[in-house]
């Protein structure tokens, strides 16, 4: 019986040395990760975030495999949700606050961790890719700052009329997502700001389109008038989305393509895509599509 509790000790000691770190970490942006906090992340990983992300953080755990979305692979060093543009290294409080609120329409779930076990958490999670996080030289992206909203809700029919105009013609979104106008309303919208017949008229513009991704896989871009949009709820978070871009992905970011106020008419015009969902108004404009 002293040789079991003797073996039960031993393999204790040795789990506590494989969990430890032994040694503080710099990760980009100057942000310092001791040992303690580095071995604490380790430890709420595996118990919250293993089954999905997998004990090597590529996003094959056990759970992942009925997933219709991927968990996030950690080792490539990159986040679709960040509120930088895309393709640079996001800030600690954007991903504590997936954690912490998780990606509804997906299984990451919102998590009840304090503060200070998110954080350790996401400094485990760079460890992932090392490459990619640690280094004191290594930078992190500009965050997309809000700007002032030229519309606001007083003006809010005019900022969708504008939006679709912008989302159809001048953007062009339907070339990955799906079109939401008739030729009728393509024609108009297209003669207002262009003096011409719209010429790119297909039956596919309202079929959405997979995309290549960075990931590991390829995605679907959400129909706005049924998905939910992981990342956004309201006419703010979607101007942080289209002005980010989506990381990895061919969302790229639209902040120096197309004009500020525009970006906020889009919000508005998706926002007002979203709202139609389970409504009688959805049936009669997405009915009458091709």
């Amino acid at each position: 019986m002293k040789n079991w509790f003797l073996i039960l000790f031993v393999l204790s000691l040795t789990s506590c040395t494989e969990n430890a770190f032994h040694e503080d970490k710099i990760f980009a942006g100057g942000v310092v990760a001791t040992k303690a906090q580095l071995s604490s992340g380790k430890q709420i990983y595996m118990e919250y975030c293993m089954a999905c992300h997998g004990a090597k953080g590529d996003g094959n755990g056990v759970a992942s495999k009925g997933m219709s979305n991927p968990p996030r692979n950690f080792t490539l060093g990159t986040f679709k949700f960040g509120n930088v543009v895309s393709g640079d290294l996001v800030h600690d409080d954007t991903l504590i606050n997936i954690i912490k609120k998780g990606l509804h329409g997906s299984g990451m779930l919102p998590w009840d961790v304090s503060e200070e076990q998110a954080f350790n958490v996401v400094q485990y999670i760079k460890t992932f890719a090392p490459d990619t996080w640690e280094g004191s030289d290594k930078t992190l992206g500009e965050k997309i700052k809000i700007t002032k909203n030229p519309y606001g809700m007083a003006r809010n029919s005019s900022a969708v009329a504008r939006g679709k105009e912008v989302y159809h013609i001048i953007a062009q979104c339907w070339s990955c997502h799906r079109a939401y106008a008739d030729k009728r309303d393509l024609n108009a919208m297209n003669k207002k700001i262009n003096g011409e017949d719209f010429e790119d008229y297909d039956a596919e513009m309202y079929e959405l389109k997979i995309q290549d991704s960075d990931h590991g896989y390829r995605n679907m871009p959400p129909d706005f008038t049924w998905h939910t949009v992981k990342s956004a709820k309201t006419i703010e978070d979607l101007y942080v989305r289209i002005s980010a871009g989506v990381g990895g992905t061919t969302m790229a970011s639209w902040q120096d393509t197309i004009e500020d106020d525009d970006i906020w008419a889009v919000a508005h015009y998706i926002k007002y895509l979203m709202d139609l969902k389970d409504k009688k108004e959805r049936e009669d404009l997405v009915g009458k599509l091709p």
